[in-house]
């Protein structure tokens, strides 16, 4: 019986667990994702991944649940995802040019025990200078209307970028996997370790 749990119904979260090459199930939680007033960004996704993850453990009583929460920060403002193409077009044009950082809060549930492990991981991205022409372009090519900062890093949106700051690189798309590799390794669960 599958032990783990992705609290996401992303399928950019699921193809990056893959990785891990771990059995796991993921369910789509059901859960408020409203930003509070004055909240900080790493707060914020913070609170919005344990949410993720405890919204499933009365469901999974007996598994280790992960729950993970992105955004982005432009110009010292939270920045969603963008669902029109005129915001995704308005969010890059705003991004041209600038360092725009990203939090991705990550945690992880044993719904068994209670023990919760939480972090934080930052990244950050330089966008080049983008013209008008090549925002439309990108947007209408790549789809990025369901993504925080409107690209999909792991798609044409990489063209978008002058440089890429950061531990992980799959903490851009949104599941931190060296930071989640430790926290399964503490619950006694590493994919190095396993029978073939």
């Amino acid at each position: 019986m599958c032990k783990i749990v992705l609290a996401s119904s992303s399928p950019f979260r699921r193809t990056l667990m893959e990785k891990l090459t771990l059995p796991f199930i993921a369910v789509a939680p059901d859960i408020d994702e409203t930003p509070l007033a004055n909240e900080s960004a790493d707060a914020m996704v913070l609170r919005l991944a344990e949410g993720k993850a405890r919204a499933l453990a009365g469901r999974y009583p007996d598994h280790l649940i992960i729950g993970s929460d992105q955004c982005c920060v432009l110009a010292g403002r939270i920045t969603g995802k963008p669902h029109t193409r005129e915001n995704a077009v308005g969010q890059l044009r705003q991004a041209s040019g600038r360092r725009v950082t990203f939090y991705t809060g990550l945690v992880l549930l044993n719904s068994l025990t209670g023990a919760t492990q939480r972090t934080v991981e930052p990244f950050y991205v330089t966008f080049r200078t983008l013209t008008d022409r090549e925002i439309a372009g990108y947007v209408a090519l790549d789809q990025p209307l369901g993504s925080a900062g409107s690209f999909k890093s792991e798609g044409l949106g990489i063209s978008l970028f002058d440089a890429l700051e950061g531990r992980d690189p799959n903490a851009l798309i949104g599941l931190p996997l060296m930071a989640l590799g430790a926290m399964l390794r503490n619950e006694g669960v590493n994919p190095l370790l396993r029978n073939p």
